[in-house]
């Protein structure tokens, strides 16, 4: 609780009303990005398979015979097989694809896949204003760094918060105006910054 009390001039009363208002804050990005990153991972998954059919390889793309992905990232996907089996279920593309964490897509956005991955990838966000992989990649870490703030379950009270739903909004609407429309119409992250209840830049 220190860094509550201390921004609440070590009022207990006050900094537990802050500290529910992280909770709730934290809940209302959470719910929102959820959309996002379910978008975002099956957009980048739809690309990949559809290159890797386009390419006329055998398998999946998850398989990666080529070796187009980085160690971690194949380590990543044999693990998530491997939940899928402690599971019981068939380790489908499908049900693979839902084990994997948002940090492998976020790093399926690495310079390093610049001219492998990224050509491909970039067809995925149709309404970007460009085809510059730092235009998808810069929110995309932004908001994985924060998802593991609320994960962790630390305070973003004190963090641009308006900023990073911004980043949430700018890859929805990069995905499908559409989606972001959807989306945007239910989020509770505007009222929410409202109720902050010490003042923070949150017009």
């Amino acid at each position: 609780m220190a860094v509550y009390l201390a921004a609440c001039r070590y009022d207990p009363d006050a900094a537990l009303d802050l500290y529910a208002w992280n909770s709730l804050a934290s809940a209302s990005f959470w719910e929102t990005m959820s959309h996002l990153e379910v978008a975002l991972r099956n957009t980048m998954a739809t690309r990949l398979e559809h290159e890797h059919q386009r390419k006329k390889r055998t398998g999946s793309w998850l398989d990666d015979h080529h070796y187009i992905l980085d160690r971690q990232a194949r380590e990543d996907i044999k693990k998530a097989r491997r939940r899928v089996e402690n599971k019981h279920k068939t380790p489908s593309d499908g049900q693979t694809i839902t084990e994997l964490s948002f940090g492998f897509w976020r790093f399926l956005l690495a310079n390093q896949y610049q001219t492998s991955l990224w050509p491909s990838l970039a067809r995925g966000f149709p309404y970007a204003p460009d085809k510059r992989l730092s235009t998808v990649a810069g929110p995309v870490s932004r908001l994985h760094d924060f998802r593991n703030r609320i994960a962790h379950h630390e305070p973003i009270w004190n963090k641009e918060l308006r900023d990073r739903m911004h980043d949430a909004y700018q890859l929805l609407t990069y995905i499908d105006p559409d989606l972001h429309s959807w989306v945007t119409k239910r989020c509770r992250i505007p009222p929410v910054l409202q109720t902050c209840p010490i003042v923070r830049p949150y017009p």
